[in-house]
């Protein structure tokens, strides 16, 4: 006999069906698991003989042999030890094996036969609904799974006992509710910066259309100050945003128990992370710092400390919104649409251009240290701004300024007005001027003729890129919904260029 049970396995966040098949028969006493296993999936055969134990059942005398179907497909994770257990089971009579062909089951078991959380229920979840099925899923994950539908019949147990008692209608256990995380920290407020206005005005800007930013100033001036302000301005997740967010947090095991938040991501690696860590990869292939940014914020201090490789591995992600990680055996792709915000010194001793103060190097100090930086890497940086050094007297005479509270209102005004425009155009997926297909930002500009003159009169002398041009325009766009303009003026043209030509000095210095 042959009992068969649904789960799941993982490329990405997309869960891919495996079915396992249990056949019990006679032979010499064993278990074996087919199928390409790995270590976890393979040891889950003394997890299960040992569960099964404890939950009052034991072995049968003959062979045992489990087939993870489709066999030339990769099998990663120890939440195969569930189904497989259940498909022993319904071969036993412990469970009918009728009543559960219309579920998808993953779960890890503990020697003593209870069931802990796994990573990835979110997706597996949204999988079976998909399909058509149920979910039977560990009790600390169950709040997670419930957010894939209200019409998702979703069992989440404690235990393989309760799970049998439940199918025999001894116990029955209730269908888990979706469950929010409450955030009861409060995000750092604008009003704690003094000074750097000009600093204030593009995080403002960067807020409201979702552009890269590049902050340059000393040691000290508030630079990262300012980009741990950022999350505070930021409009909350859209429900959509909020799945895609918490799907990629399910795949990592980021879902402390099966909460979700509606606060965008904010991840701060350190300038040691390796290419791995940054974009994803490993034996496994798991997801790395910048899909775990997804729809929010990547913030990298001391950019230039970064090595070049890893920097240069942000292009792809930072154009086309997704992180492919290619290997030998498998592919796999995560999504990774991020705001990237960095923060640098202008050279290695972090003082050039300060007033009364020489490197001991020469201009060289700064040209090879902004030189770590390339070219390419700094075209898609929309927002660059220099910050300098508050001066003692900001510090004492100077008044609280605005609050992220009031600066929040404008940036959720200004979004509104670009997820309303690309919705009314038909563009699936862009809510945002940062992500406005290349081929529409001249009709989404709608720039009037000075700005026009303006714009090809800045190109022509600072020989933008293409990319640098359409940039300029996206930023503009942007200036021009803060102020609630229907077109983009010569005065929003001109502010965006300004964004621009610091970079443009940071390029000529390197």
């Amino acid at each position: 006999m042959v009992s068969r049970i649904s789960t799941v396995s993982f490329q990405g966040i997309e869960a891919v069906p495996v079915d396992v098949q249990v056949m019990v028969a006679p032979g010499k006493v064993n278990m074996h698991i087919v199928g390409l296993p790995d270590k976890a999936v393979a040891e889950s055969r003394e997890r299960v003989q040992s569960a099964l134990h404890a939950s009052g059942l034991s072995m049968p005398p003959k062979k045992v042999t489990v087939n993870l179907a489709p066999a030339d497909l990769p099998k990663e994770g120890s939440h195969f030890d569930l189904p497989i257990a259940l498909g022993l089971m319904a071969a036993l009579g412990a469970v009918p094996a009728d009543a559960l062909t219309g579920y998808v089951v993953l779960g890890e078991l503990s020697l003593d036969g209870t069931i802990a959380p796994v990573a990835g229920v979110l997706p597996a979840a949204i999988a079976a609904n998909a399909a058509g099925k149920g979910l039977i899923c560990p009790k600390e994950c169950g709040s997670e799974a419930a957010w894939a539908g209200e019409d998702v019949d979703i069992i989440a147990p404690a235990s393989l006992i309760s799970l049998a008692n439940h199918f025999r209608g001894t116990q029955v256990l209730s269908r888990p509710q979706p469950v929010r995380r409450e955030l009861t920290s409060k995000l750092p407020d604008l009003a704690d910066i003094k000074g750097q206005e000009t600093a204030k005005r593009a995080l403002e800007v960067a807020a409201a259309g979702g552009h890269n930013l590049l902050m340059v100033g000393p040691p000290g001036s508030g630079k990262s100050m300012l980009a741990q302000r950022l999350p505070s301005i930021l409009p909350p997740l859209s429900p959509a945003e909020l799945l895609d967010v918490s799907m990629v947090a399910s795949i990592a095991g980021e879902l402390a128990g099966g909460k979700l938040s509606d606060r965008r991501p904010f991840r701060a690696p350190h300038h040691s992370a390796s290419m791995a860590a940054m974009v994803g990869g490993g034996f496994r292939a798991r997801p790395g710092e910048v899909s775990l940014a997804h729809n929010g914020v990547l913030f990298l201090d001391e950019f230039p400390e970064f090595t070049p490789q890893v920097l240069d591995s942000l292009r792809q992600p930072i154009e086309t919104g997704e992180c492919v990680i290619a290997r030998a055996n498998h592919r796999v792709s995560y999504p990774a649409r991020i705001q990237l915000v960095a923060a640098m010194n202008p050279c290695r001793c972090g003082m050039a251009g300060e007033p009364g103060h020489t490197c001991a190097r020469g201009p060289r100090c700064q040209a090879d240290y902004q030189a770590r930086i390339s070219g390419p890497l700094m075209d898609r940086i929309d927002l660059r701004v220099e910050v300098p050094a508050v001066m003692p007297s900001e510090l004492i005479r100077s008044r609280p300024g605005e609050s992220s509270e009031s600066v929040a209102v404008r940036v959720a005004a200004a979004r509104k007005r670009q997820t309303d425009r690309y919705a009314a155009l038909g563009v699936p997926g862009v809510t945002t001027n940062a992500h406005c297909p290349t081929a529409l930002i001249e009709e989404i500009a709608d720039v009037d003729a000075g700005g026009l003159q303006l714009l090809g009169d800045a190109a022509d002398s600072m020989k933008f890129s293409a990319r640098g041009y359409h940039r300029i325009m996206k930023v503009a766009r942007t200036l021009a919904d803060l102020d609630g303009a229907d077109r983009t003026g010569r005065i929003h043209i001109a502010e965006a260029i300004s964004y621009r030509m610091a970079g443009e000095r940071l390029a000529a210095a390197a």
